[in-house]
């Protein structure tokens, strides 16, 4: 059964394919139109904006924090009960170091404010810190996805590991359209969306 949308589609296939075309475009335009630069990296109204961005044409929840608890396998996510304050507890979290954002994006990863599209936001609100504050971003086509599922899955518990797999997938090349776009294809890839490329659409 798939997600109540605004497509009105009833095949999960269905919305995941449309997902991914419509979101992937709007990413495109996110970038080109300059938004994103405008945005307050590490804040949570710039996450809530990208994914307002992403996916306002497909969920009514795009934008806005979630209302529902969430679990993935074993894992549970914040609990709604202290989701607001959980959030406010992570936007004061320090990002002058690529550690500590590292820190602060595992923190909302385990937050996981929205219903469905967490980690295609997050990694372009990650991105957004690393290039405000350090003049880098991650190279995402560098990032084995098998590799960056399980640091993430550990993370939690220790971060050692991801923070090695990001810091060797880091370019200065922050204002390349290529990296981006690669980067949105990569970062759709880990969540299983292949059927379009971001250059294409």
């Amino acid at each position: 059964m798939a997600l109540e949308n605004k497509l009105g589609l009833t095949s999960s296939a269905d919305l995941a394919r449309e997902e991914e075309r419509i979101s992937k475009k709007k990413a495109v335009q996110l970038y080109e139109s300059g938004r994103l630069d405008q945005l307050t990296p590490g804040t949570v109204p710039a996450l809530q904006e990208i994914h307002r961005i992403l996916f306002e044409e497909i969920y009514d929840f795009a934008g806005k924090i979630r209302t529902v608890n969430l679990a993935k396998g074993n894992f549970r996510f914040a609990p709604v009960l202290y989701l607001e304050s959980a959030l406010h507890s992570i936007e004061q979290m320090p990002q002058s170091t690529f550690e500590q954002i590292v820190e602060k994006y595992v923190e909302m990863n385990i937050a996981h404010p929205f219903r469905e599209g967490n980690g295609r936001s997050m990694r372009i609100w990650l991105d957004l810190m690393l290039k405000e504050e350090l003049g880098r971003v991650v190279d995402w086509s560098l990032v084995n996805r098998e590799d960056y599922l399980l640091a993430m899955e550990r993370s939690p518990v220790r971060d050692t590991e991801l923070k090695l797999l990001l810091k060797n997938a880091l370019t200065d090349a922050v204002d390349s359209r290529e990296v981006f776009l690669k980067g949105i294809d990569h970062s759709y890839e880990y969540e299983g969306y292949t059927a379009f490329r971001a250059e294409e659409l």
